[in-house]
């Protein structure tokens, strides 16, 4: 029985993996339309690649001086030649160019968010505010997030990933993220969530964040902020929104 409910059961990719070369399973709108922007263009890159070292191959093979001797005048210019090697790549930018900008368009418009949490860096941990709820003492809720040491990590959880009070989201909900720093430059970055934004001391920037299922999403900061960089990861829990209004009155 145990067997066949492994074999039933989806079990996500949401956390880095040693040696990983592929992308993480996606939990977002945002991060599905980045993989298929990738997959369109890598389709180019490898016609491309085909196109250029076949003919690369072709002129070596035929046309090398043990083969031919015959050198014309006008094989050193060809204006039709020339003319299809400038007109295709720019048809091939112009194709790639147009799914690009609609996917940014989407990425950075910020619809309606119905909970606002400001993100803030720190050498080396993040803080959270949910600035849309106050606690009985009339302040927003906030709380610091810490990587869990290796000591004392439990079974199951993750080494310089795991963090002792996770970012709880509730699904299918429109979020917006604050993210600032206080000290020096920091990056917050989800990749299950599509979410990479740069956390900048006096600035604030936006971006918004959607999660279309139930799980924990892993990430890490991706600046090199001083000597433990390595050891300041975020952990953000979507959960259903009975489960989100029953934490909210936790910390309250």
């Amino acid at each position: 029985m145990l067997n066949l409910y492994s074999f039933f059961n989806v079990i996500y990719n949401d956390m880095a993996e040693p040696w990983q070369l592929g992308f993480q399973d996606s939990a977002s709108p945002g991060f599905s339309g980045i993989v298929d922007l990738h997959n369109t263009i890598f389709f180019y890159l490898v016609v491309i690649s085909i196109s250029v070292f076949w003919l690369l191959g072709s002129i070596v093979y035929f046309y090398n001086g043990s083969v031919t001797h015959i050198v014309h005048k006008y094989l050193n210019h060809g204006t039709l030649i020339e003319l299809i090697w400038t007109i295709t790549p720019a048809l091939i930018l112009i194709a790639i160019a147009f799914p690009s900008f609609r996917l940014l368009y989407l990425l950075d418009e910020v619809t309606s968010p119905t909970v606002t949490i400001k993100v803030t860096g720190h050498q080396w941990y993040w803080s959270y505010e949910y600035s849309d709820y106050v606690t009985e003492s009339g302040e927003a809720i906030e709380y610091d997030s810490y990587m869990i040491p290796e000591s004392d990590l439990e079974l199951g959880q993750f080494r310089l990933l795991d963090v002792d009070n996770k970012v709880i989201v509730p699904v299918d909900t429109h979020i917006r993220l604050i993210v600032t720093a206080a000290d020096v430059l920091h990056d917050y970055a989800v990749p299950s969530l599509g979410i990479k934004i740069d956390a900048v001391p006096g600035r604030l920037n936006q971006a918004s964040m959607y999660t279309e299922r139930e799980g924990l999403f892993y990430g890490q900061c991706s600046e090199i902020c001083g000597v433990y960089h390595g050891f300041m990861p975020t952990c953000v829990e979507s959960v259903s929104a009975e489960n989100y209004l029953t934490w909210l009155d936790s910390e309250k």
